[in-house]
C-alpha cells in the first residue's frame, strides 16, 4: 500500500488539481523612498519601480551603497505600501528645498538626511530632531487617538496636499506599469498609521482596484482619524464609490500595548456583535511576523510552548524607552482564545482571522531570507551598523527579523484572485522559507482512506480548508496537514497543530501537539518530542541538511475534542535549525558570536486556523 507521505507528494506535482488553486507568494508591506521615515533613514533613490523589479528578479541598485543586488527567488505579487502620512512630502522638501511647515525644518531635515546617508551611527540632536518630534509620547492609546496622529511639527497641512496628490498618482501608475496578470500581480496598497500614545494598531490597507479607481481617492490617513472604526466606514463608503473592493490587515500587534486586540474598542467601548462583524468584513487576515518581531506568541503568555520564544521585539515606536510587557492583545494566538470569548457574549467573534507575513522593509527590497537579508532601513546592510547600541532607545540591525512572506492559495495570479483568498482566508505565512503548507479538515478521513491522489484531491475539494469553519459533530473531525521544504532551503523538523477552546468554567485554553515529525525519533513517557539535531557550524554560518526531511504529512484527530466546545485549530511547522542572520554578519566580520543574539533559530510556517462551531 502506498505511503500517506507518497499520496501527498503525488498530489504536489498535480498542482491542486482538484480546486484549480496554486501556491502565490508575494509581500504584502513594503515602503518606499516616498514613506517620510523610509527617506530620512537613508532610502533616498528607490521608488516602486525598483521594488517590483526587485520582486521579478530583476538586479537592481541597493539604496545605500548602490551595490547591485537580486532577490534569490522572484515573487508571484508585491503590495507596495508607503505611509499615507506625509505621503512624499520629506523627500520633496528635501530635495527641492521647499520648507512646506513654515517651521524652520529645513535644516534639521537636511542633517538628519545626510547624516544617515554618510554615517548611520549620528547621535546629533539637531538631526534627529525631526525623525523623535514625530514620534508620540508614552500614553494611554484610548486618550491618545482622541488628539492627533502626530505632534504638531509633523503634521499634515493644506499645502503638502497637491504633493501628495502627485505621489500617490505616480505609486499607482508604476502598480498598474508592473501588474501582469497571470505572471505577476502589483497590488495597490498603503499604511495607516495609528499610532496612539506608542500603542502600535497600523493597518495595511490593500485594494484589488488599478491606478484609475485608487485616483478617485486619497488614502485614508491618521489626520483622518485614529480610530479604526473610522477606517472601515470610510472603506465601506469608498469600495461603493470606485466599485473595488478592499482589505486592513492589522500590523505589529507584539508592540500595540494590548490594544490591537483588546476587550473593548479603541473608543473604550464593550464588543457588540456589529462592531465584530464590521471587523471582520474589513480585517480578515492579520500580519503575524514580520521585521518588528514574531506576533504569534510570547513564552509569558504560552510557558507551555517550548517554541515560544521566537524572534521576540521588545521595543516600543515613541520618544521615550520604556519596559516591554507583554498583554494577551498583543499576540495572535491570545487574539484566537479571547475571540472564543467574546463570542459566546456578543454572539460574533471578532478576531477569528486567518493570517500571513510579511517584510515592513523600508529599504524597497522585499527580502526575508536570513543570507540575503538587506535589513529594516537601508543602512542594515551593512553588518558593523547593525551591531547592538547601548542605547536601549536605539534599534540595531540584528534586533530586526529576516521576516516574512505570505502564501496565498489563489485561483489565478491576479489582483481580484489574491484578495478573494486573503478575505476567505486560504492564506498563510512564513518567516521566510517558502514551505508549501496544505491544511484543511473534514468530518471523518483516515490515511487509509488516502489510497491515491485522486482519493486526496476529492478529500480536498469536500473538506474544510484553512480559514474555514466546521460544522458540529459528535466525534473529532480529521485535519489533513502536509508541508513540503523549500527547495532551496532546510529540511523540516515536525508539524503542529495549536488548539485553543474555552472550558467549561468559561477560561480560554490552549495545547500544542506534535503530530509529524523527522528522523524516526520517539515521543518520551511526558509525550515530549526530543529536540532534532543542530548542524550549525557558527564559525562557518553553515548548516546540513543531513537531518530533518523534505516532507511531512499526516491525519490526525483530536485526542482531547468535546462536540460542545467551540475551538480554534492551526498548524505551525518547524524547519531544523539554521544560521540567523545576525551570525552570517557576525562570521563576516570575524566576530566570535553576534552579541547577545542567537546564532541559530528555526524559521517556521504557519497556517490560518480553522474554527470548531459546535
Amino acid at each position: 500500500m502506498r505511503t500517506l507521505l507518497s499520496i501527498l507528494a503525488c498530489f504536489i506535482a498535480s498542482v491542486s488539481a482538484a480546486e484549480e488553486k496554486q501556491l502565490l507568494w508575494g509581500d504584502t508591506h513594503l515602503h518606499t523612498t516616498y514613506s517620510s521615515d523610509a527617506y530620512t533613514n537613508g532610502n533616498l533613490t528607490a521608488d516602486p519601480n525598483t521594488a517590483y523589479r526587485y520582486a521579478r528578479g530583476l538586479p537592481v541598485l541597493h539604496p545605500y551603497h548602490q551595490a547591485k543586488v537580486k532577490i534569490e527567488t522572484p515573487l508571484d505579487f508585491l503590495v507596495v505600501t508607503d505611509h499615507a502620512e506625509m505621503l512624499g512630502v520629506v523627500r520633496t522638501m528635501h530635495r527641492d528645498g521647499v520648507d512646506y511647515t513654515g517651521l524652520g525644518l529645513m535644516d534639521s531635515l537636511k542633517a538628519w538626511v545626510v547624516g544617515t546617508a554618510l554615517n548611520y551611527a549620528i547621535d546629533s540632536g539637531d538631526a534627529r530632531s525631526l525623525f523623535t518630534a514625530a514620534l508620540p509620547e508614552p500614553m494611554n492609546a484610548t486618550e491618545a487617538a482622541a488628539g492627533n496622529g502626530f505632534s504638531e511639527t509633523a503634521s499634515m497641512i493644506p499645502e503638502m496636499m497637491s504633493t501628495q496628490i502627485d505621489i500617490w498618482q505616480n505609486i499607482t501608475n508604476m502598480a498598474d506599469q508592473h501588474n501582469e496578470p497571470g505572471v505577476f500581480s502589483a497590488l495597490i496598497g498603503w499604511e495607516w498609521t495609528s499610532l496612539p500614545g506608542g500603542s502600535n494598531l497600523h493597518r495595511i490597507v490593500i485594494t484589488d482596484g488599478d491606478a484609475k479607481s485608487a485616483q478617485r481617492y486619497q488614502p485614508f490617513s491618521v489626520n483622518d482619524s485614529q480610530y479604526p472604526e473610522d477606517l472601515w466606514a470610510w472603506l465601506e463608503k469608498t469600495a461603493l464609490l470606485v466599485e473595488a473592493d478592499f482589505i486592513a490587515i492589522p500590523h505589529n500587534s507584539n508592540i500595540s500595548k494590548g490594544f490591537m486586540f483588546d476587550e473593548t474598542s479603541l473608543r473604550g467601548e464593550v464588543i457588540d456583535k456589529d462592531y465584530a462583524e464590521l471587523r471582520m468584513k474589513w480585517e480578515p487576515i492579520v500580519e503575524i511576523t514580520q521585521l518588528k518581531g514574531d506576533s504569534e506568541t510570547h513564552p509569558s503568555l504560552s510557558p507551555d510552548d517550548e517554541f515560544a520564544d521566537f524572534e521576540t521585539y521588545d521595543r516600543y515606536i515613541q520618544r521615550e524607552w520604556q519596559p516591554y510587557e507583554a498583554k494577551p492583545g498583543d499576540y495572535v494566538r491570545s487574539a484566537l482564545k479571547r475571540g472564543l470569548i467574546i463570542e459566546q457574549r456578543a454572539g460574533s467573534n471578532p478576531y477569528q482571522f486567518g493570517v500571513v507575513g510579511s517584510t515592513d522593509s523600508h529599504t524597497t527590497l522585499a527580502t526575508a531570507n536570513e543570507r540575503n537579508f538587506q535589513g529594516k532601513f537601508p543602512a542594515h546592510s551593512i553588518p558593523a551598523n547593525n551591531r547592538k547600541s547601548p542605547d536601549k532607545s536605539r534599534l540595531s540591525g540584528w534586533t530586526m527579523s529576516a521576516s516574512g512572506l505570505t502564501a496565498v492559495w489563489a485561483t489565478e495570479n491576479t489582483r481580484s484572485s489574491i484578495l478573494a483568498a486573503m478575505k476567505r482566508k486560504e492564506v498563510y505565512a512564513t518567516t521566510g522559507p517558502r514551505i508549501r503548507l496544505q491544511f484543511f479538515a473534514s468530518k471523518d478521513i483516515k490515511e487509509q482512506d488516502l489510497k491515491t491522489a485522486s482519493d486526496y484531491q476529492q478529500a480536498v475539494k469536500q473538506g474544510v480548508p484553512m480559514g474555514g469553519e466546521l460544522a458540529a459533530q459528535k466525534t473529532s473531525p480529521s485535519f489533513v496537514v502536509q508541508a513540503m521544504k523549500d527547495p532551496v532551503d532546510a529540511n523540516l523538523d515536525r508539524i503542529q497543530i495549536v488548539k485553543g477552546w474555552v472550558d467549561e468554567t468559561g477560561l480560554a485554553q490552549e495545547k500544542v501537539y506534535d503530530v509529524a515529525w523527522s528522523d524516526e525519533r520517539q515521543l518520551d513517557e511526558n509525550g515530549k518530542l526530543p529536540a532534532v539535531e543542530n548542524t550549525v557550524d557558527t564559525k562557518t554560518a553553515m548548516y546540513e541538511n543531513s537531518v530533518g526531511a523534505a516532507q511531512l504529512a499526516t491525519v490526525w484527530r483530536d485526542p482531547d475534542f468535546s462536540p460542545a466546545q467551540s475551538a480554534f485549530y492551526y498548524a505551525r511547522v518547524l524547519q531544523i535549525p539554521t544560521p540567523r542572520h545576525s551570525l552570517y554578519d557576525a562570521v563576516a566580520m570575524e566576530m566570535e558570536k553576534a552579541e547577545d543574539f542567537p546564532d541559530t533559530i528555526q524559521e517556521r510556517a504557519y497556517s490560518s486556523a480553522i474554527w470548531y462551531k459546535p
